[in-house]
């Protein structure tokens, strides 16, 4: 019968053993209670604790932690807007007795403080000014959980706001601002565009004018070298002035005509063809020079009487 009750007792001296040890896990504490009173704070590792006597009142996380708390306030032009705040907090290992005893609810707290500093900053901020000063919200709120957590036993790490979510008709109004002022920038961008090409095509045809006329003073100077020498060489060979000139009045005339005649696509025009048109075109000529000539002399022996008279 002895040996019936050998097994029921090792089993139950098992069982008083496995009551003597606990195992805590790396980066974490457990505070351990004796007769309801706390006794002492156990970090990683095997630990003995006495049945019945102590008891493990709880276990605390020495990790950094994250809450994210969603704060919904108004902005100073009245624009209602939900901000995110991610809080990131250690339990510091020196202060878990306060943070496992002082504080039943760590986040409700933290929460509490994030929604009194977001509401107490973002009101006096315009929408605009929330978005670009998002880091200084972030900073007034770890400012005002350090000071307040400390004590707590709890080290605020970092916040930040990591969304800004205006009222989705201020999201589509703000979308349409800036779709309307990018297509100002767009017209302002053609519009300059336009004028460019429109002075530099100004420029291209005043230069093309001015290159123009000057292939038709250099031509009408070439030309006018021209006659000159031809009229030397006939001068030459004993042909006078009156005849020389028309003679290249007959010669051009017959060269121009030549020059219609060769074109097959050209408009039709009619030009006297007889050689008695060229002498008819010198004698006009002739004429109008000899007229221009008398007119000249004329005009020049009226200057001369006048400036002796008035001697």
């Amino acid at each position: 019968m002895g040996n019936y009750l050998i097994i029921p007792i090792a089993f139950v001296a098992l069982i008083i053993l496995f009551k003597f040890f606990f195992i805590v896990k790396q980066q974490t504490a457990v505070a351990v209670e004796r007769f309801g009173k706390f006794h002492s704070i156990r970090s990683s590792g095997l630990q003995m604790k006495i049945p019945i006597v102590d008891r493990i009142a709880g276990r605390l996380s020495l990790k950094i932690q994250q809450l994210d708390v969603i704060v919904e306030t108004k902005t100073l032009d009245d624009v209602f807007v939900k901000l995110k705040v991610s809080v990131q907090y250690v339990v510091i290992r020196d202060k878990v007795y306060e943070a496992f005893y002082q504080l039943e609810y760590p986040h409700d707290q933290i929460t509490s403080y994030v929604f009194d500093v977001v509401r107490a900053e973002v009101p006096k901020m315009k929408l605009d000014d929330v978005f670009v000063k998002k880091d200084d919200i972030a900073i007034a709120v770890k400012s005002e959980l350090q000071d307040a957590m400390l004590d707590y036993g709890f080290d605020i790490i970092k916040t930040l706001v990591t969304d800004i979510d205006p009222d989705a008709q201020v999201k589509s109004a703000m979308n349409r601002i800036n779709a309307s002022e990018r297509e100002k920038i767009a017209a302002q961008f053609e519009g300059d565009a336009q004028r460019i090409l429109i002075v530099e095509k100004a420029k291209a045809e005043a230069e093309s004018k001015r290159l123009q006329g000057q292939g038709i003073a250099d031509q009408r100077r070439e030309i006018a070298r021209g006659l000159e020498e031809s009229v030397e060489v006939l001068n030459k060979v004993g042909i006078n002035s009156q005849e020389a000139s028309a003679l290249i009045v007959v010669t051009q005339h017959y060269d121009t005509l030549q020059a219609i005649g060769e074109e097959t696509d050209t408009n039709l025009i009619l030009l006297p063809n007889s050689p008695q048109a060229g002498s008819d075109m010198l004698n006009n000529m002739v004429a109008s020079f000899t007229a221009s000539n008398q007119i000249g002399e004329a005009m020049k022996r009226k200057q001369s009487q006048k400036d002796a008279g008035d001697a």
